[in-house]
């Protein structure tokens, strides 16, 4: 182990920092909430996913030497040493010492909608425990140790630090995988190609037929990539279409906007579009909506 960072964190001993920032006008995409370093061999050390509140969030937690136990979706692993576990929180699975175990381990949690994305393309890709390269775990315990010693004081630089970290692991996991990483980067050609034909019509089957997958397998690769399946992020992306018409467009009649956002007929569009934003297209452009329904719009990424 040498000089590392990793050996450094070792003979500072454990340690923790949770990360309690104050909330700004504006929600950053990717933010640490805890990291640390500990040493555990009692068995209080018991971690379900379904009982740690309703706010999500990731743990990406390495082990350094004994072992954890992972229940995941009713799989049961074992997290031996070199290992890294990642879950998301809610979520089915439970992580625990047994009695007369051992684990030593650091941790970074974090939250945002890109931590999440991107830790969920990850999970879809290798399922729970990974095993990074020797580089991507001393990257790793560096962001880890500079949020205890004051990389967390700010939330700009607390951000940075999660983000370089969650980088990191996407880098380790879809830069070494060719395959994978070419499915991903497909996915950027359908989200090019839904984007500049909102108005016509957008089947899975047809999308599945641009990336060149299976249907089955692009819509996992889908969901992986954007966090929805495609038929929930091509209506989403009409509904956004919409919004800025609406907006934008003030003569162009509610029919016209339906069509140039893809549905056929007017009465499902509104339809539709109150179902989301709790106004109907008509409502919203007469009543000077935009931003609160932007605002709904752009949260529903």
């Amino acid at each position: 182990m040498g000089n590392s960072v990793l050996k450094s964190m070792i003979d500072a001993g454990p340690a923790m920092r949770t990360v309690s920032l104050p909330r700004g006008r504006h929600s950053l995409h990717t933010m640490p909430t805890s990291t640390g370093y500990e040493v555990r061999s009692d068995a209080t050390y018991d971690w379900d996913g379904r009982k740690r509140g309703q706010t999500p969030f990731t743990v990406l937690q390495h082990t350094i030497s004994g072992a954890g136990n992972l229940r995941y979706e009713n799989t049961n692993h074992r997290v031996m040493p070199g290992q890294t576990l990642l879950v998301m929180v809610p979520h089915n699975h439970r992580y625990w010492l047994e009695a007369g175990g051992h684990w030593e381990f650091f941790w970074i949690s974090m939250n945002g909608e890109e931590a999440l994305r991107i830790h969920k393309a990850i999970l879809a890709a290798t399922g729970p425990v990974l095993t990074l390269q020797e580089d991507t775990i001393e990257h790793l315990a560096d962001c880890s140790r500079r949020l205890m010693s004051g990389g967390a004081d700010m939330p700009g630089h607390a951000s940075s630090i999660a983000y370089e970290a969650a980088m990191a692991l996407y880098d380790d996991v879809f830069g070494s995988h060719p395959v994978w990483s070419t499915e991903f980067r497909t996915m950027q050609k359908v989200i090019d190609y839904i984007a500049n034909n909102l108005d016509q019509p957008l089947s899975v089957a047809q999308l599945a037929t641009i990336s060149g997958l299976s249907r089955a397998h692009f819509s996992r690769v889908f969901a992986a990539s954007e966090g929805m399946p495609p038929a929930e992020y091509v209506l989403h992306s009409r509904l956004k279409r919409a919004v800025k018409l609406l907006t934008k467009g003030p003569n162009l009649s509610i029919k016209e906007i339906s069509m140039m956002c893809g549905f056929e007929e007017q009465n499902y569009f509104s339809k539709v579009f109150r179902r989301h934003f709790g106004a109907s297209p008509t409502e919203f452009r007469t009543t000077g909506m935009y931003s609160s329904v932007l605002n709904r719009s752009n949260g529903s990424d």
